[in-house]
């Protein structure tokens, strides 16, 4: 249904990543000459593309979804926990065609298929919790605040700049490398890139991701049901 009344539906899974590949690559790869670890950068980009754009759009989507849901919210009882954490799942089949364009674009430039795609559904797993922990915790500010409906969208973008997904983590000196993992998306970003390429996982940089998204979740939801009594007054 997320595609109702549109002129290409679903191709809009396809074109989303697509596009953003494209742009990237002539204005990151060609014009930026951004190094891309000797992989040809379209695929380098699209690879840390996949676990961003489901990201962005989940934390997007779960963000507003308590706003969007008033009518519910307001009359009927229920664990509201469930809107935000339901609003998540809707990007997963875009991820998953998206998947199958990676793949086909890794053979059109000569990129082998190898054991370490089998990484990536568990990689998958840490995305979908890190968004769970950001988007609840979004969801529950943006009842309380509604600036977060103007601030969502500006994080957002900044956040991917701050997420190796036009850059390679290489291009960050060695010693600075802890303070990026910070970023939990840094360490998932950095994995589904090594499972697609067949390149090295960082396993401690993976793991420090990890941990941050798990103490992001913990807040997250932790927030959300600290004021959840008082969304129905203030929706």
């Amino acid at each position: 249904m997320r595609y109702k009344q549109t002129v290409l539906g679903a191709a809009w899974a396809v074109l989303r990543p697509l596009l953003t590949m494209l742009i990237f690559s002539v204005v990151f790869g060609r014009l930026a000459k951004m190094p891309s670890d000797g992989v040809p950068y379209p695929v380098f980009v699209y690879a840390a593309l996949l676990p961003w754009t489901f990201f962005a759009a989940a934390i997007s989507s779960s963000g507003q979804s308590l706003v969007g849901s008033a009518h519910l919210v307001s009359k009927v009882y229920f664990p509201r926990l469930i809107i935000p954490l339901s609003s998540i799942g809707a990007g997963l089949v875009d991820l998953l065609i998206s998947t199958v364009i990676m793949l086909l674009l890794m053979l059109i430039y000569g990129v082998g298929w190898s054991a370490h795609l089998l990484a990536a559904p568990l990689l998958l797993v840490a995305v979908i919790f890190t968004a769970l922990g950001v988007g609840t915790l979004l969801s529950a500010l943006t009842v309380a605040y509604r600036d977060f409906t103007h601030i969502t969208p500006f994080m957002v973008q900044i956040w991917m700049y701050v997420t190796p997904v036009v850059f390679p983590l290489s291009l960050v000196p060695e010693k600075w490398r802890w303070a990026l993992y910070l970023n939990p998306m840094t360490g998932l970003v950095e994995g589904f890139r090594a499972a697609f390429l067949g390149q090295a996982f960082d396993l401690p940089g993976i793991g420090l991701s990890f941990a941050m998204a798990v103490i992001i979740f913990l807040l997250g939801v932790a927030y959300f049901e600290k004021v959840e009594r008082r969304f129905a007054d203030i929706i």
